[in-house]
């Protein structure tokens, strides 16, 4: 099966979990949330490259307040469906320091990402740290850091739409999707 099909495949034989009206009334509330804590601060806010890059342009033009901007590559998945260790492809310059910084992200999952780079922004002198996902995936275990604001919680499926991938494709759909289980063509693990 070629590339564009099996796309079609997996978008078609997915199971929309928030339709786009719910993700543009998650990121209006976020962005208004964001705006009542922050909009005194000036913040430098940072997208976590590639997934946040749909996040980020959506919900920086609702922030009404002056802020700075940059991005940070830090990424657990590639085009994979598991994490391994965490891969710094940019990292944080030294802008952060005695600054409240602002971390955007597609979704929390387990959390060791975010929790990397909340080390690595207070490891370079940032004043204050906050983070924003657009999502928040339900674990049973307890992850060792929690979003100061969330968009829309999720369920522990993996999930593609709104700047994340299912095989490196669909990010820029509006809505999000989970995989199915097990696509046809696909052998057992």
């Amino acid at each position: 099966m070629d590339r564009t099909a099996r796309a079609w495949q997996i978008l078609e034989s997915a199971e929309l979990i928030h339709s786009a009206e719910v993700v543009d009334g998650a990121i209006a509330r976020v962005a208004a949330e964001i705006d009542a804590k922050l909009r005194d601060q000036f913040p430098l806010v940072l997208s976590v490259m590639g997934g946040a890059v749909v996040f980020a342009g959506r919900i920086l033009p609702l922030l009404k307040f002056p802020l700075d901007f940059d991005y940070i590559h830090a990424s657990r998945y590639g085009a994979a469906t598991s994490g391994g260790s965490v891969d710094w492809k940019v990292e944080p310059k030294g802008n952060v320091a005695d600054r409240v910084v602002l971390v955007l992200d597609d979704i929390l999952d387990i959390g060791d990402t975010m929790l990397a780079i909340r080390e690595r922004v207070l490891g370079l002198g940032a004043r204050a740290f906050y983070s924003a996902v657009l999502t928040d995936k339900e674990k049973e275990r307890t992850k060792p850091i929690r979003a100061d604001f969330v968009g829309l919680s999720l369920p522990d499926r993996y999930v593609f739409g709104c700047g994340m991938d299912a095989y490196g494709i669909w990010r820029n759909l509006p809505a999000i999707y989970a995989l199915k289980e097990k696509l046809e063509g696909e052998e057992e693990a």
